[in-house]
């Protein structure tokens, strides 16, 4: 087996386990929320205001990376949305 095989068995299997463990952690309803209370269009904006890489805001909506402290602080300065209320958005749909 190659050891491009191999890996992409890996990427598999990580993606197979990742898919079954339970996550409270969902973006969109976050994500969203912003872009509605603030009035913008879409993702691109988003960055913009928040002042990130669009690749960040990707990789968020994507499950890829949570929302660190930096930038859920930097969503409340810029939409007044209190954080708690920021958290709960990210567990919206769990609930």
């Amino acid at each position: 087996m190659s050891v491009r095989q191999k890996k992409q068995e890996m990427l598999a299997a990580m993606h197979r386990a990742r898919a079954l463990e339970p996550s409270s952690f969902v973006p969109n309803p976050l994500l969203d929320t912003l872009i509605k209370t603030m009035h913008l269009k879409n993702d691109a904006e988003l960055c913009r205001v928040l002042e990130v890489q669009p690749p960040i805001i990707s990789k968020i909506r994507h499950r890829k990376l949570n929302v660190g402290a930096t930038i859920l602080l930097r969503m409340h300065e810029k939409s007044n949305i209190p954080i708690r209320e920021l958290k709960e958005l990210t567990n919206a749909s769990m609930h």
